[in-house]
């Protein structure tokens, strides 16, 4: 188990040091909101093309895979609305706690510690767990907040879901990479050095952005915030294993993928939703930010004990 924590610690250092960075401005809000741009549409972007395009569509589908995590997700999404709407919340604050319970940081944090700890295979399970939590909760959020608001469906809404699907880079880039795949086109060396190169950026750039962006972040509504950790980083991982060993059955390395996965703190897209639609957006801060701090320890348990470390 301290074999594991120590090779995430550097990573979790990553994030400290762009926190500090936040902290005392020697990083600004538009340093970090730059970098990160940097990271989703460019280097993150390369990294997931690269990889996807070195990998058939048979290396990263699995029909078992997909059942056990997006049953996992749907059930914790289930309890975390359950206990909203027993709180009296309206419909759009409980989308935004549901999403806080089961959309944890994969594309930044995900993709670049999970390849290097578990190995290189591990991509085809982190891309699919990615793919679910943007083509189906994401679309989700959107769907129950506008429809919320405009208290019914619309085309104009399954539009608004379908163009930010079309614009979201990383789908993009996995798309075209197992598109690439498919056609069985060569990667030229010039190409693959320069997807290299700019992908290389992704892993410490995606890490300081994480730390830089959660300097900004308050600590607001703390018992809220721990139960939504609660959720993330316990509930979310126990009942996606639960689904993977008991209910589905799935190679235990595929799951040790994704369950680690599902043990990853609150994304920061979800602040990025909430503030656009002005939907608790403290909530989710705080939430991000105790949840990625309690993840330093939760997550190194979780892979030692899947790992058997």
């Amino acid at each position: 188990m301290l074999a594991i924590f120590l090779k995430t610690l550097p990573f979790f250092a990553l994030i400290g040091l762009g926190y500090w960075a936040g902290r005392t401005k020697f990083f600004s809000e538009e340093a970090t909101a730059y970098l990160t741009k940097f990271v989703f549409y460019f280097a993150l972007s390369a990294m997931l093309f690269r990889f996807s395009a070195n990998l058939s569509l048979a290396d990263v589908w699995n029909g078992r895979l997909v059942a056990a995590y997006l049953w996992g997700t749907a059930f914790v999404y289930g309890i975390a609305t359950i206990v909203a709407y027993l709180r009296g919340l309206k419909v759009e604050v409980t989308a935004i706690e549901a999403q806080c319970a089961v959309i944890g940081n994969v594309g930044f944090l995900g993709v670049p510690m999970l390849t290097l700890l578990l190995g290189a295979e591990a991509i085809g399970p982190v891309m699919l767990a990615l793919a679910i939590d943007l083509i189906v909760f994401s679309s989700l959020i959107v769907i129950l907040i506008t429809g919320s608001r405009d208290g019914r469906m619309s085309i104009a809404i399954l539009r608004t879901v379908g163009l930010g699907l079309l614009k979201n880079p990383m789908i993009v880039a996995i798309t075209l990479g197992l598109l690439w795949s498919g056609l069985q086109i060569p990667i030229p060396d010039p190409m693959n050095e320069f997807l290299s190169l700019l992908g290389a950026a992704a892993t410490p750039g995606a890490l300081f952005a994480i730390g830089a962006s959660l300097a900004s972040k308050s600590a607001e509504r703390l018992s809220v915030a721990g139960w939504l950790t609660f959720c993330k980083l316990v509930l979310h991982p126990l009942f996606v294993a639960f689904a993977c060993f008991a209910l589905f059955h799935v190679d235990p390395y595929q799951a040790t993928v994704v369950i680690s996965a599902a043990a990853l703190p609150v994304a920061g897209n979800v602040y990025i939703l909430a503030q656009h639609y002005g939907v608790a957006p403290q909530r989710v801060s705080a939430a991000i930010l105790v949840s990625t701090a309690v993840s330093i320890v939760t997550v190194s348990l979780w892979i030692g004990w899947l790992t058997g470390a």
